[in-house]
């Protein structure tokens, strides 16, 4: 079995599971968020629910429109809290202590290996990183699991992606995946596991796969996993006293196909408007002027990417023509931030600091795009219309491609700022 196919059989208590079987399983964790959630409430209580089913399991998290954009975000806001406060035991977040939901679980140790995790986001998938099943399903599939603490799927087939090669100083998670999804299209994986190996993954650290395993959705995924590893049990210590179920595939394991990526040589890239697909070197475009960089969201907003972003930005100023916005993904990467000394940096390149929100990359606050306006952004998604304007553009890359750009005022491979 793979490593998918091993997790889920071991959940569902069987000894064997082969694609496309259909299964009833009690997930370990369930999430949603402010914009989810509320649908979720309203469907439980229409089905007449009482009393949540497994409340310690259950964590709702209003980061999307945090802090309170206008006065239906406030009324969803309290609509969640209200919810938790009616059901002992579920999780809650207050906006003092909440941060973008994908950051904030693994932060917190509520993710370990083995675990199966379902989410009303499409981007729950990111948990795969520690080895553990993560999938995004429908607001109403969350109902049902307060309801009845069960939730039904069926078993993905398995795509395993090796990357193998050196790779160069600028290179990241970010721009692995986005190789990925370049070579196979945002349909490549569609309802499939993607399998992440290699020399490349193992020598990559924990938030690097987490920016990996977040866009396997962008490559339409059901999920996407990591084995877990020496370095999942160092980031895990100190964060949960749980050990986690450290699986891994069998040697025989039969996938449904495999992609092989050589990264020797390769230089960081950048998905062009308006699919993740449309992947090409940032030194090709270099041309491109823009109005607006992003750096932050649950694809790169962890203490990682604001060190990166905060080394080419040192001793250096934004152009005076865009706006540089530096969103760290929780409170505590925030404080990290602040004591590291890179809140100075940024301030003194004058970015502006945002506090934990997913607000740009959906379009839905802090950093919307007028007519005409091009992005650079560390998020997760380019489609039509995603960051505000329909007729403006986004540009996805790493965090240190979209601080060289923000420097430049025009989109830049790092190696050619920092020579």
């Amino acid at each position: 079995m793979t490593l998918t196919e091993k997790i889920l059989a071991k959940k569902a208590g069987v000894k064997s599971l082969t694609p496309q079987e259909f299964i009833e399983i009690e997930p370990d964790l369930a999430l949603s968020n402010d914009i989810t959630a509320p649908i979720t409430i309203d469907e439980f209580e229409k089905a007449g629910g009482k009393n949540v089913r497994c409340p310690e399991r259950v964590f709702m998290i209003p980061d999307h429109f945090t802090p309170n954009k206008d006065i239906l975000s406030a009324e969803h806001y309290r609509k969640l809290k209200d919810f938790a406060a009616k059901h002992a035991g579920v999780r809650f977040f207050e906006q003092g202590e909440v941060g973008v939901e994908h950051a904030l679980l693994p932060e917190m140790g509520a993710i370990r290996p083995g675990m199966v995790v379902i989410g009303a986001d499409s981007h729950t998938c990111t948990y795969g990183a520690l080895g553990a099943f993560s999938t995004g399903v429908g607001s109403t599939d969350v109902a049902g699991f307060l309801l009845t603490g069960k939730a039904w799927l069926k078993v993905p087939p398995t795509v395993k992606a090796v990357f193998t090669g050196v790779m160069g100083e600028w290179m990241s998670g970010k721009d692995l995946i986005l190789l990925l999804i370049g070579k196979i299209g945002v349909s490549g994986a569609q309802y499939r596991a993607i399998e992440f190996s290699g020399p490349v993954i193992d020598a990559l650290s924990v938030e690097g796969r987490m920016t990996m395993a977040n866009m396997a959705i962008e490559a339409g995924g059901k999920n996407g996993v990591f084995v877990p590893d020496t370095k999942v049990a160092e980031y895990l210590k100190g964060r949960t006293k749980e050990k986690g179920d450290y699986l891994a595939p069998d040697a025989d394991a039969v996938y449904e196909r495999t992609v092989t990526i050589d990264v020797t040589g390769l230089t960081p890239v950048v998905a062009c408007p308006h699919l993740p697909e449309n992947v090409k070197p940032a030194r090709d475009i270099m041309n491109v002027r823009i109005d607006q960089v992003v750096i932050g969201s649950c694809t790169n907003g962890r203490i990682e990417d604001m060190r990166v972003a905060a080394k080419i930005l040192k001793g250096r100023k934004v152009d005076p023509n865009l706006r540089c916005l530096v969103l760290p993904a929780t409170p505590k990467i925030y404080r990290q931030a602040l004591d590291e000394g890179l809140f100075q940096v940024f301030l003194d390149a004058h970015a502006v600091i945002s506090p934990p929100t997913c607000g740009p990359c959906l379009g839905g606050h802090m950093g919307i795009l007028a007519h005409g306006e091009r992005c650079v952004s560390t998020t997760n998604r380019n489609f039509v219309g995603r960051m505000g304007h329909r007729e403006s553009e986004i540009y996805l890359a790493s965090p240190a491609v979209a601080a060289a750009s923000a420097v430049a005022g025009r989109i830049t491979d790092p190696s050619e700022l920092m020579k």
